[in-house]
């Protein structure tokens, strides 16, 4: 089988690990566009152990594709925000709605908001540093008022992004969304009392630096995701990611800090019951 054909084969399901939480997927874009697919994804994800998943929001699209998809499947709950990359897209009108949307029974967090530096050089639809910190300012606000956890999109904007949440004063719960930085960064948010949460990009052989922060976050403030359909974990690095491969990174996480993998998955889905406020 050739390299080009093995990527576009899905990952093989992984062993059952039970007690497990997506703490970050995006439905929409894995083809959940309807009760019947958004089931099919949710049922696949169970079979393995997954099971609660929290869709997330980029765009108004895509809040409404999350809420939709909560309400259909009582084993999803969403979150909403504008991510910075559409922070442009903020005006009175979506201010409204995207209130209206995080104050909704199953929306579970705000987000995913912050700041990205690594796109508006790179492209033109992409919302400005400025534009996306006065969005980011927002979205802490809304969370703070509807009293959801604050979920965090950081892409090269360690110390801006910090900075404006020290700044604003962070909500009660701040969720790193696919946490990236180093060891420093990650004790900082640890100090913080931020939730740092992990995706398939801990398992990848250059993550060394990520890894080593992964090792000092505090068993309460840990959680894994798929950010799925992207960053699929190792040995299907480039493959379409889904829920269902979720317990690739929870072992993974098991075998770096040196728990078993049943204890891993308590205190992996443990926390995001907690921190969603979501029944087991």
């Amino acid at each position: 089988m050739s390299k080009k054909t093995d990527r576009r084969e899905p990952p093989p399901d992984p062993q059952q690990l039970p007690g497990l939480v997506d703490a970050h997927t995006h439905l929409a874009a894995c083809g959940g566009r309807s009760a019947e697919t958004v089931a099919a994804i949710l049922d696949h994800a169970a079979a393995v152990g997954v099971e609660q998943v929290v869709t997330v929001a980029d765009d108004m699209v895509d809040a409404r594709w999350a809420i939709a998809a909560a309400e259909w499947d009582d084993r999803c709950y969403a979150a909403v925000a504008l991510h910075p990359m559409h922070a442009g897209d903020l005006t009175a009108q979506t201010q409204a709605e995207l209130e209206e949307m995080a104050r909704h029974e199953r929306v579970v967090a705000v987000g995913e908001t912050g700041l990205d530096y690594y796109w508006p050089s790179r492209s033109p639809d992409c919302a400005s540093p400025q534009v996306q910190a006065e969005a980011f300012s927002w979205h802490i606000d809304l969370a703070k008022r509807v009293g959801k956890p604050l979920m965090i999109h950081n892409r090269e904007a360690d110390r801006a992004l910090l900075d404006i949440l020290a700044a604003e004063g962070s909500p009660e719960t701040v969720i790193m969304h696919c946490f990236s930085g180093d060891a420093a960064i990650a004790r900082e948010c640890v100090e913080r009392g931020y939730v740092l949460s992990f995706s398939g990009t801990v398992t990848f052989g250059n993550a060394q630096t990520l890894q080593e922060a992964a090792l000092l976050v505090p068993d309460g403030q840990i959680l894994v995701e798929t950010d799925a359909p992207f960053l699929t974990p190792h040995p299907y690095r480039g493959r379409r990611n889904q829920s269902y491969c979720l317990p690739y990174t929870a072992r993974f996480l098991a075998e770096l800090r040196g728990v078993s993998d049943g204890e891993m998955a308590a205190i992996l889905g443990g926390n995001a019951r907690r921190v969603y406020g979501i029944s087991s």
